[in-house]
């Protein structure tokens, strides 16, 4: 401010009323102070001014597993636009399934006074959240709960999505159903295996644990499964995909197998309905996932003292071919 005020030629109380947008200055006035920050080539520091003045730092922050996916991308756009109307930014980050990344990412936000705070958990343990919580820093957990604390959740029906991708395989003859999944310490992969039993209970199929298999999804790993699946005298003849990468590793596998098993994916994806044949998919609104997660965390920062609620969104099953494959 010294240095604008000097290079002006005005008072640096004239330049704090300028930089403040405080009434009282002549026009030309303001002009040369504004030219002086743009020579200078200064920037305000809107959070350490709004903080001074008691008011939000109007941004809020946001924890999702990896931004490169698809998924969390679709998710961060929804957040932003929420935060938009809402007169925020977003300050988002990748903890790579990775608790302690998840942790650090969190705190450097809390640190940094975000409004408030969503979270897509990687690991199960949040009690470090409690300070920032108790200081009024509201929390919303996204796609996954909160392994220690009660606070606001926004899911999708994992269980009821795997439970009618079996029904819909075994309405088309299938008794060789297999799953496999993301690893079985991911909130998600746990609820969508329960689900696949669930689904083989209620059609009246036995459960051969040897067809569900939960690993980090790669491609290496998703080939070594597919060929245990489908190796033997009674392979699987139909195989659901716990997530999108899942899913695409698996069609990278089975690119060169003749005799291929049907396949629902969970979680839709780019092109999934132009490939030969389509792909079936138990599909969700992941924007919506975004946006119903994004209003209720400003609902809280807004003034809402409700109970911790939990949000559990639909999915919907749609053939497109894949999964319609006789055995």
């Amino acid at each position: 401010m010294n240095d604008v005020a000097r290079l002006a030629g005005v008072s640096i109380k004239t330049v704090s009323r300028v930089v403040n947008d405080e009434p009282a200055v002549h026009p030309e006035t303001a002009e040369r102070v504004l030219a002086a920050i743009d020579q200078l080539g200064f920037r305000r520091n809107l959070g350490a001014r709004n903080l001074r003045r008691g008011s939000t730092t109007g941004t809020v922050g946001l924890v999702v597993e990896d931004v490169g996916n698809p998924f969390y991308s679709e998710l961060t756009r929804a957040v932003e636009k929420v935060a938009t109307a809402f007169g925020r930014h977003v300050l988002s980050g990748s903890s790579e399934e990775d608790s302690d990344r998840e942790r650090e990412l969190a705190l450097e936000f809390c640190s940094r006074r975000v409004d408030g705070l969503l979270v897509v958990p990687a690991g199960t343990h949040h009690g470090y959240l409690v300070p920032e919580m108790r200081a009024g820093t509201p929390v919303v957990f996204v796609d996954r709960p909160a392994g220690d604390v009660a606070a606001d959740t926004v899911l999708v029906d994992n269980v009821g999505g795997t439970v009618a991708a079996v029904a819909h395989l075994a309405r088309h003859g299938h008794r060789r159903i297999a799953f496999l999944g993301d690893r079985p310490d991911i909130y998600t992969a746990a609820e969508r295996l329960r689900g696949f039993r669930e689904g083989c209970a209620r059609a009246g199929l036995p459960v051969d644990e040897r067809l569900a298999i939960l690993r980090p999804p790669t491609a290496r790993s998703v080939a070594d499964a597919v060929a245990r699946l489908l190796a033997g005298p009674d392979p699987a003849t139909a195989i659901i995909a716990g997530n999108n990468r899942v899913t695409v590793h698996l069609l990278r596998a089975l690119a060169h197998v003749t005799s291929r098993p049907a396949i629902v994916g969970f979680d839709d994806f780019e092109l999934a309905d132009l490939l030969d044949p389509p792909v079936t998919v138990v599909a969700h609104d992941v924007s919506r996932l975004g946006s119903a997660a994004a209003e209720l965390l400003f609902a809280r920062i807004n003034g809402d003292a409700s109970a911790p609620r939990k949000v559990v969104l639909p999915v919907t099953l749609v053939p497109r071919g894949s999964g319609e494959v006789a055995p």
